[in-house]
């Protein structure tokens, strides 16, 4: 069977997005570096003209794209759709454990339900290299395989899910939510649930937007492993996404630098990891540090590294920078609508609304909001997005079940 290709410059910004989409996909391809020699003459001929300048990506089917964007990607592999029906009995927002969870579980339970993603299926736990405390799976699996697994199961039960879609405004009425998407397409349902997740948090530095995807990502970017072969790479955070990545790129890079503030990963790493990080011997901890500067020419080349304690800075030769420093909710979408949100943007729901003002002046209805039930009856949150929600993929997975549950309810009651 022939394999979806790859071709372009490795250190490229634009091929790292599409390395990055496939990668978290889990689509077979082969990526061939045009800078190198692995490529033949012939191969060579049948590129377009300056293969240098753009990607290139050819498909099994022999068919080729100049700079392709990954809408034609997603269609060219039959990914985008547009909605079936003209109303769904529950639309999910967000892709991530607990969207997929809530899908599975709904279209199994005989729901018509549709799953909108904005960007890849598995949100930011699709980024992991691997997970190795979730139930079931012993010797652990990636983020990548996870959601793939989960993307199967759900199109098993048939549930329509939308790639690459970004809704521009969503508005409740007539007892449903009502989205207009940027393509133009709209979409009604009678409930939903919002499992967007977080976005990655910035360091807030001069050039840090010069530099994005050419020296300094956001997450654990497993996709970038093989082209760090043989070089020092570092990784802001002492979560577990960090203490994985950290994990991870030991087996390709010469040497790992984890830059955390605290002097201890014990209040932020889970203890299995702890251990294996002490024990890999090219992962090295600095503690009570913070990247302070940038810099390179079209590309990174060296961070500043300040230590809290003596207060002295040092520059250190680096071209990939990894931030995996949590982030703040994707609930950008709700600030025009009657949904409670912390000040963070975090989504309130149950109980942890009856004190609020806001809550009093929209909630009509004689019984309390049910646990994930957000301000507006019919609106649910699962995962990251909510408030005081627990920041691990099995949590996620237990709520976006849960979530389905009380739709019912919901439901039942209409």
């Amino acid at each position: 069977m022939k394999k979806l290709k790859l071709y372009g410059r490795a250190d490229s910004s634009d091929i790292y997005l599409i390395r990055d989409f496939l990668k978290r996909s889990v689509v077979d391809f082969k990526w061939f570096d045009i800078t190198h020699d692995e490529l033949n003459q012939r191969q060579r001929n049948d590129l377009p003209p300056n293969p240098d300048k753009y990607p290139i990506i050819e498909f099994p089917d022999g068919k080729v794209i100049i700079n392709p964007t990954l809408e034609q990607i997603a269609c060219n592999l039959g990914w985008i759709t547009k909605p079936k029906y003209e109303e769904y009995d529950l639309s999910i927002y967000g892709a991530g454990p607990a969207g997929l969870s809530a899908a599975v579980y709904a279209a199994s339970e005989g729901l018509k339900t549709i799953l909108i993603e904005r960007e890849a299926i598995g949100g930011q736990a699709g980024t992991s290299s691997m997970i190795e405390n979730y139930l079931g799976f012993p010797a652990g699996i990636s983020g990548g395989n996870l959601a793939e697994r989960a993307r199967q199961q759900a199109l098993k039960f048939g549930v329509e899910i939308l790639l690459l879609k970004e809704g521009i405004k969503g508005t409740f009425y007539n007892n449903k939510i009502h989205v207009d998407f940027a393509s133009g397409e709209k979409l009604v349902a009678k409930t939903n649930i919002c499992a967007t997740g977080v976005e990655y948090a910035r360091l807030n530095l001069p050039d840090e937007a010069l530099f994005f995807h050419k020296g300094v990502y956001y997450g654990a970017g497993a996709s970038e492993a093989s082209f760090c072969q043989d070089k020092d790479l570092y990784i802001v955070g002492g979560g577990n996404s960090a203490g994985q990545a950290a994990v991870y790129f030991s087996g390709f890079a010469k040497r790992v630098f984890m830059v955390i503030r605290k002097g201890s990963l014990a209040d932020t790493l889970s203890e299995y990891l702890i251990r294996r990080i002490k024990n890999i011997k090219n992962i090295y901890v600095l503690y009570n540090s913070q990247v302070t500067a940038l810099s390179g020419d079209d590309f990174l080349q060296r961070i500043k590294i300040l230590n809290t304690n003596d207060g002295t800075e040092q520059w250190h030769d680096t071209s990939k920078l990894f931030i995996c420093i949590g982030g703040s909710p994707n609930t950008e979408w709700a600030a025009e609508t009657p949904i409670c949100r912390d000040k963070n943007g975090y989504l309130y729901t149950g109980s942890d609304m009856i004190g609020l003002d806001q809550f009093k002046s929209c909630w009509e209805l004689d019984r309390p909001p049910y646990h994930l039930e957000t301000s507006v009856p019919g609106s649910f949150a699962a995962g990251e997005v909510r408030f005081n929600s627990v920041k691990r993929v099995a949590s996620a997975v237990g709520e976006g079940a849960m979530a389905v549950t009380q739709v019912h309810q919901y439901l039942s009651k209409l």
